[in-house]
């Protein structure tokens, strides 16, 4: 196994302990937020049960004013009565002194009912005391375990990112710029192959992919995820799975006003991706490289179609299916989005999917060759 893979895989095992330990440190203040609110609603409740008893106080306080004031009256009432000097008058006084002592009935009932439930107000009070001391001694106890894990946590964050660092040290740069740029939107950048297949994204390689991995003398990428593939030899299986039945691809029309094409050699960037946009009687041309997704070089403009334009790119290329508009391949600025890369992935494999069984269709077609003469 060359040094880089086995770098990238104390690589990714240290980012994966970096994630978990944030994702936990991060994980624990949310434990004693839930706890918090719990207590919170218990101190609502208390407070409910306190304010009951105050409200219910007031009140017994209020009607025992209220029986002060009417015995007050009936008094007043019975000293006036001595001396009246008709009957009329009497009889007036009586039904005052008759109603200021219903009027205290009727409260003196009122306090009676006040009385009978002080015994539950002061019984939910005392259970709603009980439950927030009992709670409040939980929650410290969260809170310190919480305080001491999330110390531990922290001390082994730092131990893993002192050897994130160092393992980062080990790999070639621009390796190490493919594997951080996939593990951003795929969280692993690199992948073991088994059974002839990508275990990052479940996609089965090319054979000149698997052999190119399975010899261990290079540095090769999945076609569909761009995951830097390594294999376990004590992994490989022997015995090959059949072929499966692929759909059939769709053909991009020939008249398009934008075109997508692979090819294998470009310049000095290897493989890229090129696409051209014919517009306002103008054909524009971008080059991307195919795993990173960065483009090559600036966009060059020439007179006429694409076809007439560039004659020289599009000779032993691969057309692709793509289409996006002008404004949103200026957004992605000098590099592809990794959904781009992985629809142009996805039908380049069908195009050579489609040409190999198209190749091995027709066997007969190169037996008939005459020597010398050239076959299509």
């Amino acid at each position: 196994m060359l040094p880089d893979i086995e770098n990238l895989l104390r690589l990714q095992e240290a980012d994966k302990e970096i994630r978990r330990l944030q994702e936990e440190i991060a994980e624990l203040p949310k434990r004693v937020a839930a706890i918090e609110q719990k207590l919170a609603g218990t101190k609502a409740q208390l407070e409910k049960a306190q304010a009951a008893v105050k409200s219910d106080e007031a009140a017994r306080k209020k009607h025992e004013t209220a029986i002060t004031d009417h015995r007050g009256k009936i008094s007043k009432y019975r000293d006036q009565s001595l001396e009246v000097k008709t009957n009329e008058q009497y009889k007036a006084l009586l039904a005052e002194i008759q109603f200021a002592e219903k009027e205290i009935s009727e409260i003196e009932d009122k306090i009676l009912e006040l009385m009978v439930k002080a015994d539950a107000r002061a019984n939910e009070v005392k259970a709603a005391q009980s439950e927030l001391k009992a709670e409040t001694a939980e929650i410290e106890k969260e809170k310190e375990k919480a305080r001491q894990r999330t110390a531990e946590d922290e001390k082994l964050l730092a131990e893993w990112r002192g050897k994130r660092d160092q393992f980062r040290t080990g790999i070639e740069a621009d390796l190490l710029r493919q594997y951080e740029r996939v593990s951003k939107f795929r969280g692993t950048g690199i992948a073991e192959v088994r059974d002839q297949k990508c275990m990052g994204c479940q996609v089965m390689l090319r054979p000149q992919t698997f052999n190119d991995v399975r010899s261990g003398r290079q540095i090769v990428y999945c076609d569909s995820c761009q995951r830097v593939l390594y294999m376990n030899p004590a992994e490989e299986v022997v015995e090959q799975k059949p072929v499966v039945h692929r759909p059939r691809r769709h053909h991009p029309k020939i008249d398009a006003p934008q075109a997508w094409y692979y090819r294998s050699e470009f310049d000095d960037a290897g493989e890229v991706y090129l696409c051209f946009t014919n517009s306002g009687g103008q054909a524009s041309r971008r080059v991307y490289e195919i795993h990173t997704g960065r483009m090559a070089g600036d966009i060059l403009i020439r007179e006429g179609d694409f076809r007439h334009a560039f004659p020289e790119n599009i000779t032993d290329a691969i057309r692709l299916n793509g289409d996006w508009s002008e404004e949103e391949m200026d957004a992605w600025g000098t590099e592809a989005p990794m959904v781009v890369l992985d629809s142009l992935h996805a039908d380049l494999e069908a195009a050579r999917y489609e040409m190999r069984a198209r190749s091995s269709a027709k066997p007969e077609a190169h037996a008939v060759v005459a020597p010398g003469q050239a076959a299509s």
